[in-house]
């Protein structure tokens, strides 16, 4: 037992040595070596201490590191533990761990060169470093542009066919062909967009990039976290939160992980737990909810114009 207590002041020691660029890569080390000595005799809660760590080494690099040699280290930890823990949830979680460092050394194509550190590429972000938050290249096309164009492209095609138009080269019989497949692949998606009686809400678009990358930055303090409470978390990931953590912060005051948040607002427009939404680049939905916000208040006003009235009469 008294053991395994100085193996966990060890790992407590590294943990905060994570926090400290220069200590890093041999804090890892120290803890790659720990791990293929003692988690095999270990007992459970031990397990879970070094577990416990492992997260605190990806959750440092995600928000803070970007440097290959970092993450080199990190993705030796991450493979070597996913080899020894038992737990489906860790090893399913260390998997993605990998894949996410995999990702940062551009290694999806050749597994053979982990060993090997990555060329850092200046236009790969989407990641936190000295408190700046780089913008990735424009991410995959969400499924209702998809549909939209779709059936945008259909309609064009048709009308081509009515009109024998055959100079574009957008409508030749083999794009044609192509185009047709695919919308009778998704028809089942795109149907209800070409029989919905009505308007309808449209869906809400990522946010606007320029806003994402203006959102303030902060640094936790032992002030600040002392006000967020002993169990505060990053509410995508679940981490806990601790000294010198970088947080970004969104209008309605909440913040999250930058690594965290990107992909969120990649997709939506709105804060993950209170629904705040952000400006989009999507000028026909800004216009959308301006016509709305009208359309409100006109009903607000007849409503009170009403009560008024049976007020008057009673």
């Amino acid at each position: 037992m008294d053991s395994e207590d100085s193996v966990r002041l060890e790992l407590e020691e590294l943990q905060k040595q994570l926090g400290k660029k220069q200590r890093f890569e041999s804090a890892v080390s120290s803890l790659k070596s720990m791990l293929q000595s003692k988690y095999l005799s270990a007992s459970p809660s031990l397990r879970k201490s070094f577990y416990s760590v492992i997260c605190r080494v990806a959750t440092v690099l995600k928000t803070r590191y970007t440097a290959p040699g970092f993450w080199n280290a990190g993705l030796g930890l991450f493979e070597q533990a996913q080899l020894l823990v038992t737990e489906p949830s860790e090893k399913e979680h260390l998997k993605t761990c990998i894949a996410q460092a995999r990702e940062h050394l551009h290694l999806e194509d050749n597994p053979s060169q982990t060993s090997q550190p990555a060329v850092q590429n200046n236009t790969n972000g989407g990641y936190l470093f000295e408190g700046h938050l780089t913008v990735d290249p424009e991410p995959p096309q969400p499924q209702w542009l998809v549909q939209s164009n779709l059936l945008s492209t259909a309609a064009t095609l048709f009308a081509a066919e009515s009109s024998q138009g055959s100079a574009a080269t957008d409508t030749s019989p083999e794009n044609a062909a192509n185009v047709l497949q695919e919308l009778i692949n998704r028809l089942e998606e795109v149907m209800p967009l070409m029989i919905e009686d009505g308007p309808v809400a449209p869906r809400a678009p990522p946010a606007s990039k320029e806003v994402v990358a203006r959102l303030p930055v902060i640094t936790l303090t032992e002030e600040i976290l002392a006000k967020l409470g002993k169990d505060a978390e990053c509410a995508i990931c679940r981490e806990n939160l601790v000294v010198d953590d970088k947080m970004q912060e969104l209008p309605c005051k909440h913040t999250f992980h930058p690594p965290c948040l990107k992909p969120w607002l990649d997709e939506h427009n709105s804060c993950p737990i209170c629904r705040y939404e952000l400006q989009t680049d999507d000028h026909a939905y800004e216009s959308w909810k301006e016509r709305e916000k009208e359309a409100e208040e006109e009903r607000k006003g007849a409503e009170n114009a009403v009560r008024g009235g049976e007020y008057m009469y009673v």
